[in-house]
């Protein structure tokens, strides 16, 4: 086991059923916030938008709203954002959303700051790697969905669609001062996409056990993450009230978002931002399941860490596992009860032979995952997966 690690975290985070009501008692980053919601209907109609203004205005904060944050976020709205806090002199953000918003916060608030193209601060594929010359804007991320983790680190994916890529942009400066993750305000998510977040929480927590770079403790918080998802999110999906059940797996996603500060996620990611990349209109979520089996099975064939597989379908409720394979069968049986087993690639516009294009766009955007795997993965090992978890 390696026992080296750094960890080193500014959020302020505050977990639990009813934590939005304490907004306004809390200390705040500025003045005046620039509010970031999706340009959905949910966070308007489910009151969670007029209760994040109350509570700011309880703060002796003014707000100025910006509501166009897509599904897979692109980078003409992050620099729109940028100009829009620009120019209504907002001094921090407050993200109020899914794993989008709180993903667009970040790169806004690096733009709202620094000059140029998000393009020019970003590493991998076309982006040219500058680093940022000052500092973002002051964040409070308010999470409404079980997913990302974003809420507990800087980082965040963002679509370039001129030249079809889909790429992490984010620094250690940009984490939330301020996080609150109130399982109340996410009740009303609907069952698929409670699904589809929920298995991006999973997988978060089973690339860092497959990772390279493991540690005693990012094994310790992923195996708990892993164990609380994979027991409780089925009943969120038929129940969305399940207040319980909402809070269990609220804990297994903001648990990702420190394990993947301790240790970095495996290609499974970079194919998946491929996916998305191409075809823009792909849930991640549910990129990530339709390719899951055949990605572990990659591993599982070669011996690569065969230890950790066995403790995960240990977590996942199989109490005697005793052999890698047996992580498949808890998959399986978790994506049946979840109502996700029979997504099909070709049901999102995927062709057989777009294989090698996903492949080499996954090294390409996020070539540097791939150095987390346990094994070696070539391109030609990629498209395989791809081919192998088509239907």
């Amino acid at each position: 086991m390696n026992m080296n690690f750094n960890f080193n975290n500014p959020t302020n985070l505050y977990f639990g059923t009813g934590m939005l009501n304490e907004l306004g008692t809390l200390p705040m980053p500025g003045k005046k916030a620039m509010v970031l919601i999706s340009n959905g209907k949910s966070t308007k109609a489910n009151g969670y938008l007029d209760r994040t203004l109350e509570q700011l205005q309880k703060a002796g904060v003014e707000t100025a709203l910006f509501d166009k944050i897509m599904e897979n976020p692109v980078k003409e709205v992050i620099m729109e954002g940028a100009a829009f806090a620009r120019g209504t002199n907002c001094d921090f953000i407050v993200a109020l959303g899914g794993g989008a918003v709180i993903d667009s916060s970040a790169a806004i608030a690096a733009m709202a700051t620094n000059e140029g193209d998000l393009w020019d601060y970003v590493f991998g594929g076309t982006g040219k790697g500058k680093p940022l010359g000052k500092k973002g804007l002051p964040i409070v991320a308010i999470a409404t969905t079980s997913g990302t983790g974003s809420e507990m680190n800087g980082f965040g994916v963002i679509s370039n669609l001129e030249t079809k890529e889909k790429i992490g942009f984010g620094n250690p400066g940009l984490t939330p001062v301020l996080a609150i993750v109130d399982p109340g305000l996410m009740t009303t998510v609907p069952a698929k996409y409670t699904a589809y977040q929920g298995f991006d929480a999973l997988f978060h927590n089973t690339e860092v056990m497959m990772s390279k770079g493991v540690n005693i403790l990012s094994e310790a918080i992923a195996l708990s993450a892993i164990e609380n998802i994979a027991k409780y999110l089925p009943r969120a999906v038929k129940d969305g009230k399940d207040i319980e059940a909402r809070e269990h797996v609220a804990y297994g996603s903001t648990m990702a978002g420190v394990t993947m500060q301790l240790t970095s996620t495996t290609a499974q990611h970079s194919m998946e931002h491929s996916m998305s990349a191409y075809h823009h209109n792909l849930p991640h979520g549910a990129g990530l399941i339709m390719i899951s089996k055949a990605f572990a099975e990659f591993f599982i064939e070669r011996h690569a860490c065969d230890g950790q597989f066995i403790k995960m379908a240990r977590a996942m409720g199989l109490e005697n596992a005793a052999k890698p394979e047996d992580f498949i069968t808890a998959l399986m049986k978790l994506q049946e009860e979840c109502g996700v087993s029979g997504l099909k690639m070709s049901s999102f516009g995927f062709a057989p032979d777009e294989a090698m294009t996903l492949a080499k766009g996954a090294r390409f955007m996020q070539g540097g995952l791939f150095a987390a795997n346990p094994c070696e993965m070539t391109d030609e090992d990629c498209a395989g997966i791809f081919k192998k978890s088509y239907r």
